[in-house]
Parts: structure tokens; C-alpha cells; sequence
């Protein structure tokens, strides 16, 4: 549904990300993982249009959509969810709601209630308090308020950009099922995320960025099973040849942890 093929976008002069090549299909969950800065919150602002691409293409349902507006790809069904929530404290949570589905005209009263109820299935706390100024949630909460917002736009691709930045790990656990729920509605998700334990366990397949282009890809789960991976993005290391555990036994150690987590 969503493809990228030989994207190149940056800042300035600067080149981030280089001949990038990723694909996510309906129902799927694709994680981007990589260090702070290796390109991944510029892969998906270049494909929300936020950023022009410098080479490549983007196509989503057999379309090109890279030489579109951003307004234009949301109407499409492009769908960024910005990293840092980026939610209007000062607004009830239900204008916040109703601001996702602002580029799209001509929705009378009933059918943006209808996207609001739709859109809060996963959230009902946010229904439940939506005359209150966003300003009173929590930092999940506002995060659910963000990819509620984005529901709005009725996307046929969800792009997340680090929606378990800044919260306490019992929130960030409970984003992340709520985005796994996602799934089961058909969306196309593409998630960058600096997580990649947590990411990896919700996601289908993933993609490794380092240094600006993608140097692996495959199923998470096989993300999750590899000694590199672990030592590199998961948290877990060690060293060869200084009588430290083997490779096998710190996969075997990090397949414990996944299955317990």
C-alpha cells in the first residue's frame, strides 16, 4: 500500500537519509530502528511531505504521491503522527479531535462524530473527557489524543514518529498495545521509534537506518532473535573472547526477557 523507492531528503545542504527503500502493506506494522539522528523521524516527515524528497519516489495504492502537497497526501490517506504529541493545550480535547479532520471538506456534523466515536474506540478516556482542556491529560493520555487526531483523517498509512517519547514505562507499554489494536483495522503503519525492544515486539517486519540508508531489514521477529541487534539497539551487551556470554546465550537471554516482557 505505502512504498518508498530511492528516497533522498535532509536539511539545508545536508543530506540525512539516502536511497531508502521501504514498503508497509494493509494491516502491518513496520518498525524503523536505527541510533538518535540515523534518519528515521526524516524518513517519515518526507513521507508525510514535510520535507521534499531530493530523489525517489513515493507511491501509496498503486499511485504516486511524492510530488503532492501535504494536505494533498492526507486527503490521499497519508497521516503523520508528529513525534513530542504537538496537541493544543488550550483547546478541549474534543477541538483537538475535530482539528484531524480539518483538511478534509465537506463533512457535515454527523460524519465527523462519526469519525470521533471511530476514532476514540481504543481511547474511550478521551470521549469520556472531551469538553476538558487537553492541557488536564497525562502524557499518554495526550498521546492517544495524537493518534486519535490522526484517526480523524480516516489514513489508509499512519506514520508514528516516537509515540513513546518522554513517557513512564507503564504508559509506554499501554501505547504500544493500543497501537498493536491498530493493526486489526487495516492501516499501514510505519513507526519510527528509538524503543526498538517495545517496537519490535508489536511489529511485523522492521527496518535498521544507520547513518541515513537502511542497512537490514526483515521480520521482527528475526530482529529480535539477532546478538547484533541486541547489543547495538536492544540494550543488551557484551563482549567476545573476554569469558563474557556468548552470542547464543545473550540471544538466548534476550528471548527470556521478550517472553517474559
Amino acid at each position: 500500500m505505502l512504498e518508498a523507492r530511492g528516497l533522498s531528503a535532509g536539511y539545508g545542504r545536508d543530506t540525512v537519509i539516502s536511497d531508502i527503500a521501504v514498503s508497509v502493506a494493509p494491516g502491518e506494522i513496520v518498525a524503523l530502528i536505527g541510533a538518535n539522528g540515523a534518519g528515521k523521524s526524516t524518513l517519515v516527515k518526507t513521507i508525510a511531505g514535510l520535507l521534499p524528497a531530493r530523489t525517489g519516489e513515493i507511491w501509496l495504492d498503486g499511485a504516486r504521491v511524492d510530488a503532492l502537497t501535504t494536505r494533498q497526501r492526507v486527503l490521499r490517506g497519508v497521516c503523520l503522527v508528529p513525534e513530542g504529541r504537538q496537541t493544543f493545550g488550550g483547546l478541549t480535547i474534543e477541538a483537538n479531535l475535530r482539528l484531524g479532520a480539518y483538511a478534509t471538506e465537506g463533512l457535515d456534523e454527523g460524519a465527523v462524530r462519526a469519525r470521533m466515536e471511530a476514532a476514540c474506540r481504543p481511547f474511550p478516556v478521551l470521549l469520556a473527557r472531551k469538553s476538558e482542556p487537553c492541557v488536564n491529560l497525562s502524557g499518554g493520555q495526550q498521546q492517544m489524543l495524537a493518534i486519535a487526531r490522526g484517526l480523524m483523517s480516516n489514513p489508509k498509512a499512519l506514520l508514528l514518529d516516537e509515540p513513546s517519547l518522554g513517557l513512564a514505562p507503564a504508559l509506554v507499554a499501554e501505547i504500544f498495545r493500543l497501537v498493536a489494536q491498530l493493526r486489526e483495522r487495516g492501516h499501514a503503519i510505519l513507526m519510527s521509534e528509538q524503543n526498538a525492544r517495545q517496537s519490535l515486539k508489536i511489529a511485523d517486519r522492521a527496518y535498521l537506518i544507520e547513518n541515513g540508508r537502511i542497512t537490514a531489514s526483515g521480520a521482527a521477529a528475526d530482529f529480535l532473535a539477532s546478538a547484533d541487534i541486541a547489543e547495538k539497539y536492544l540494550g543488551v551487551g557484551h563482549k567476545i573472547g573476554d569469558g563474557g556470554p556468548s552470542r547464543t546465550a545473550m540471544t538466548e537471554r534476550l528471548r527470556r526477557i521478550m517472553s517474559a516482557g
